[in-house]
């Protein structure tokens, strides 16, 4: 993978892709974001997350974001990947700030 984790990467995405990639994407890719900037996150937790969070901004994808219908499928099984992996540290917190961003964008 070429691209690497950056946060103006990830809001860039988000901000110009969010209505594209649909509700759930954008939300598994903010409560990852929240998961791995929680000061108690541990560092292998903050890999796997920005990990997934770098694929989901990488240009480079299996699936083309700009194919209709499916763009975005590789990214939503990616960011599910790693939301199950780290379903632990996924708090009812980061929960609730994943959620108030995404307002931000869906309402």
């Amino acid at each position: 993978m070429a691209k690497k984790f950056t946060e103006k990467g990830f809001w860039g995405k988000l901000s110009d892709h969010a209505v594209d990639a649909g509700k759930d994407v954008v939300l598994s890719g903010l409560k990852l974001y929240f998961a791995a900037v929680e000061k108690s996150a541990p560092v292998w937790v903050q890999g796997v997350a920005f990990a997934a969070l770098a694929y989901f901004i990488s240009p480079i994808d299996a699936i083309p974001d700009f194919t209709p219908g499916i763009g975005y499928a590789d990214d939503a099984g990616v960011l599910a990947t790693a939301i199950v992996s780290l379903r632990a540290y996924i708090t009812a917190e980061v929960s609730r700030q994943a959620k108030a961003k995404l307002k931000n964008w869906f309402s």
